[in-house]
């Protein structure tokens, strides 16, 4: 840790300073949660006593900790026992991994309640870093929120996490008896214990996992009753520390719990398991070796030779960057991955990172210090947030920050040195890194963090690279050259896999390979089913170059023009020149007998803008998106009106409006469009629809269908609405699956309100790209599949195998199932059925 200036804790709340040793709980006065002091509070509102993030927060709002930049961290627990509360008395005011100022409210509570029903409102605030401090108010002081308390020496603590190499051992599973979950008390017995061991501990709930060492780190878990937990170690006594800690878990740490189940015993090591799960990221499987990559440490300087030669380090760096980004843009195989290298270069221009490096490099310190200071502190508060697509930027802030800093640091990007048949396995995989793997070499690749929608999950579809993410931690403990079997489209990866089931899955991607060949060959011929029923087929794209792309690859139109592409990682609006000039080219590009359907603005509190300010929401997904907030910034949706109209005649134009959940919003939306076409002087307005993609629009399909002029179902966010299951969450990402039935019932009645209307519909979401679905959606009546680009042969060819009395039989049959497991083995059955009795169609 970098040695700092003496840090001062201000007090939290006003009331009376008690010594540790006074508060009535031996686990606080024994200081085994951390050294600090205790208030009897006056007031009723918590305050952050430094400036730093969030680091965890206990879902029933008694307990709070901040770590500033420096490590530095704080816990404050208010009261005795308050977690019996179940949050009764607490409001939290901030989240995990928010950024707060000192001084800041975290929590307010209702002191009179908390002292009523627990057993003492002492609170406490500790130093559970371990971080040397001094007091400067004597035991008995009356106190007021703000002033000065303690003076931490930063940089001083002394223990370190012993990081043994070795295989790990894990625990059998076991249920978390404690009635509260591990919350501060169980947790600081639990860390206390694990402290006594050499081995590298950890605790694995699920897909997450925490060093057992660290208090704050158990707590983070927010680990609840009769959750299933792990415990693995690795070192000279891992075996003893994992008989230990589980007995203790059994036992309540400390808390009275019920009659414990039996202890169990460590089982052996990672290597004898079979089996690892994820999420898919890029679909596909192979057989190879296991290769463990991981970054090396850079050695960073924090004293600078001189602001004005630092900044010169830092301008050199950050150009030098550009330049290699704008490399890796010229070599991308497509538009979606050029975009992810754009949206790199933006960030070296970011103006808030430049701000914070150039005061750090005013204030004496190094070029690379400065760097990397400012881009840590952001990443870090990007991936705290609770935001899938803000943990993604996380992802891409940290490549370029590392890219910067090799740069001023003079350090070669060596590429690495990689055995034939590597199947790589990270913690993390940068998209730089990701864009420069020797295919001929890497056959796939599975990580800790990451999501199925990552820059990385895309960089590897596009390189055509099985891989899996969220796999759990101790994936990292596999030995190099140990052969696996990853099987992404299942999401797993197999460790000890027989010969049968290579052979069986060699044949399988043989089969393939050759089936994707005659796909390619006849993505010329239409998509129309053996008995004479036509469906259209058009692309999903992003920029002109994935338009040129789709006609390539036998694409009849746009189904989707995500106009969000135009706005997004960039730090100013597009010109309404440039959005004009965009629309236009790409509905030439289309010619006038072509569909080009543009999407207004999709954008919110999930997928935020830099230059469109937006309050921070609880839940963005229920919040200000789509057409909600172009409707509550109408010159934003006026705007775009006018550059989309400005391609009318070069094709058959049509404007979706996302996120229609009221037949308010329509009208409101379409009232603007006439305004701004009867001021271009159009005569004639394009077609106009909606997304189907919230519940009530579904429910409310045969009142809206006479006030537009298509449908077009966004089965991503339909599914996760109607499951209430978010899409991205690593633990219900298999469950929200839009082949429940619940979601093709709203797809069924949607397709039935618009043909009695005589409107067309057109599926755009993710499960319009999957083979297996097509049969059902013809089945259900849909007029339009509109796809990813690489897939639109593929669409095509499925269509052409199948006949429509047969695909309307097994929807009516899927309707009646009761989960999306069932439908998707049905949908398998056919197809195997389907493949075999289908005749292949020559070119």
């Amino acid at each position: 840790m970098t040695t700092t200036q003496p840090l001062e804790l201000l007090a939290p709340l006003s009331g009376v300073l008690l010594a540790l040793d006074q508060v009535p709980d031996p686990v606080f006065a024994g200081r085994l949660i951390g050294d600090g002091l205790c208030i009897d509070p006056t007031s009723q509102t918590l305050c952050a006593p430094l400036a730093g993030v969030i680091s965890s927060i206990q879902d029933s709002g008694h307990a709070v900790s901040v770590t500033d930049d420096n490590g530095v961290q704080v816990l404050m627990h208010i009261g005795l026992d308050t977690v019996n509360l179940g949050g009764q008395g607490f409001t939290p005011l901030v989240q995990e991994g928010q950024r707060v100022e000192v001084g800041q409210p975290l929590i307010e509570f209702d002191a009179d309640y908390v002292a009523l029903h627990a057993r003492s409102l002492l609170t406490l605030m500790l130093v559970v870093s371990g971080e040397p401090f001094t007091l400067l108010r004597p035991d008995g002081a009356l106190v007021d929120v703000g002033q000065p308390l303690l003076r931490v020496s930063p940089g001083e603590a002394a223990e370190t996490v012993d990081e043994e190499a070795g295989d790990a051992l894990f625990s059998k599973p076991l249920t978390l008896p404690n009635a509260n979950g591990l919350h501060a008390r169980p947790a600081a017995v639990f860390a206390q214990a694990a402290k006594g061991f050499n081995a590298s501990i950890y605790l694995h709930k699920q897909t997450q996992s925490a060093n057992a060492k660290s208090l704050v780190a158990i707590m983070a878990l927010q680990t609840v009753q009769g959750d299933t937990l792990q415990v693995s170690a690795a070192g000279d006594d891992a075996d003893a520390a994992i008989k230990a800690l589980v007995a203790l878990l059994a036992e309540g740490c400390g808390e009275t719990v019920a009659a414990p189940t039996a202890v169990v015993e460590p089982c052996a090591p990672l290597s004898s398991a079979t089996l690892l799960r994820g999420v898919c990221a890029s679909p596909g499987s192979a057989f190879g070796q296991v290769v463990q990559v991981a970054e090396p440490e850079l050695n960073i300087t924090e004293a600078g030779s001189g602001e004005a030669l630092e900044r010169a380090a830092l301008e050199r760096g950050l150009l030098a960057a550009a330049e290699a980004l704008q490399a890796l843009q010229t070599k991308a195989a497509g538009s979606a991955q050029a975009e992810i290298f754009r949206a790199h270069q933006e960030l070296l221009e970011d103006p808030t990172l430049l701000e914070q490096a150039h005061a750090q490099l005013t204030n004496g310190k190094s070029a690379a210090f400065a760097w990397n200071r400012a881009t840590v502190a952001t990443a870090t508060l990007f991936q705290g947030l609770g935001n899938a697509l803000l943990a993604e930027r996380a992802a891409d802030l940290a490549d370029v920050g590392q890219r910067v800093l090799k740069l001023i640091l003079g350090i070669q990007d060596r590429a690495w040195d990689l055995p034939e048949q590597a199947i790589l396995i990270a913690e993390q995989l940068t998209p730089s890194q990701t864009a420069s793997l020797d295919t001929r070499k890497v056959l796939g690749f599975v990580t800790v963090g990451g999501g199925a929608t990552s820059h990385v999950a895309i960089l590897a579809r596009a390189l055509g690279l099985p891989a899996i993410c969220g796999v759990p931690v101790h994936v990292l403990a596999l030995a190099n050259g140990k052969q696996v079997l990853l099987d992404a489209d299942k999401g797993e990866l197999h460790l000890d896999p027989d010969l049968a089931e290579i052979e069986q899955l060699q044949a399988a991607r043989d089969q393939q390979v050759l089936r994707r060949q005659r796909e390619v060959a006849q993505a010329a011929l239409p998509a129309t089913t053996r008995d004479g029923h036509h469906v259209e087929v058009t692309a999903n794209v992003a920029s002109l170059q994935e338009v040129e792309q789709s006609l390539t690859l036998g694409g009849e139109g746009v189904g989707l023009l995500r106009s969000e592409f135009l706005y997004l990682d960039r730090n100013r609006a597009p010109s309404p020149e440039e959005q004009a000039g965009t629309y236009s080219a790409i509905a030439r590009v289309l010619g006038p007998e072509r569909n080009l359907v543009v999407r207004t603005l999709d954008v919110g509190g999930d997928k935020p803008l830099a230059y469109v300010p937006m309050d921070s929401e609880t839940n963005p997904f229920l919040g200000l998106r789509g057409i909600r907030l172009c409707l509550e910034r109408p010159e934003l949706l006026r705007e775009q009106f006018r550059a989309i109209l400005a391609s009318a005649g070069f094709a058959r134009l049509h404007i979706m409006l996302p996120m229609v959940s009221l037949l308010s919003e329509l009208h409101l939306a379409r009232a603007i469009l006439e305004e701004e076409a009867l001021a271009l002087g159009l005569k004639e307005l394009p077609k106009l629809g909606i997304m189907i993609e919230v519940p009530s629009a579904a429910l409310m399909a045969d009142v809206f269908a006479p006030h537009v002029d298509f449908f077009s179902i966004g089965t991503n966010d339909l599914t996760q609405y109607t499951l209430a299951m978010d899409r991205d969450h690593p633990r219900l990402a298999s469950q929200a699956d839009s082949f429940h039935p619940s979601v093709l019932r709203l797809i069924a009645s949607t397709v039935k309100a618009a043909h009695a209307h005589g409107k067309w519909v057109g599926v755009c979401g993710a499960l319009a790209s999957e083979a297996l679905a097509v049969p059902v959606l013809i089945g259900l009546g849909v007029d339009e599949l509109s796809v990813s680009v690489p897939l639109i042969p593929t669409i095509k060819a499925t269509v052409r195998e199948l006949d429509l009395a047969d695909c309307q039989s097994i929807a009516r049959q899927v309707l009646g199932l009761e989960e999306a497991a069932q439908v998707r083995e049905a949908l398998r059955l056919y197809h195997a059925a389907t493949v075999e009795t289908s005749p292949v169609v020559e070119h």
